[in-house]
């Protein structure tokens, strides 16, 4: 029997968050009082951080490209940076890359279904993203 001074590994995890909040906190997984990689939250702000990734979830949310059209549409992106960028998302499972039958070889770039669910995530970014600069911005009185 546990005496009420004594609390469980459950009811510690849970700590100070609002366990009444289903929606924000569905889960065990999210109920964590340190960041942890399986947290869904910490995955998903993992497959969108690094420069560019955005942008290139972006450009391959219109559909497939190849490495010169992804370039061609973000022409400031190094050729090194779009490669490490391209092999983290393939590697997180967001993007699949293709080999073209023909030659010479090409390779195309597409969102896997994980990669498209990152869609209502990058616009509800952006809209916070929009109110909070428009909160900060500075007021003429």
């Amino acid at each position: 029997m546990v005496s009420s001074h004594e609390t469980s590994e459950a009811e510690r995890l849970v700590g100070h968050q609002t366990e009444t909040d289903a929606e924000l906190v569905p889960d065990a997984r999210g109920r964590t009082d340190k960041p942890e990689s399986t947290c869904p939250v910490e995955v998903a702000l993992a497959a969108i951080s690094g420069r560019w990734a955005t942008l290139v979830l972006r450009e391959l949310m219109h559909g497939p490209c190849s490495f010169g059209e992804l370039r061609g549409r973000l022409p400031t992106l190094t050729a090194k940076v779009l490669t490490d960028r391209l092999g983290e998302l393939v590697a997180q499972g967001l993007v699949a890359k293709v080999r073209l039958s023909g030659f010479p070889v090409r390779t195309s770039y597409r969102l896997t279904d994980a990669g498209m669910e990152l869609r209502p995530l990058l616009i509800a970014l952006y809209s916070t993203g929009s109110r909070v600069l428009a909160a900060l911005a500075p007021r003429d009185e």
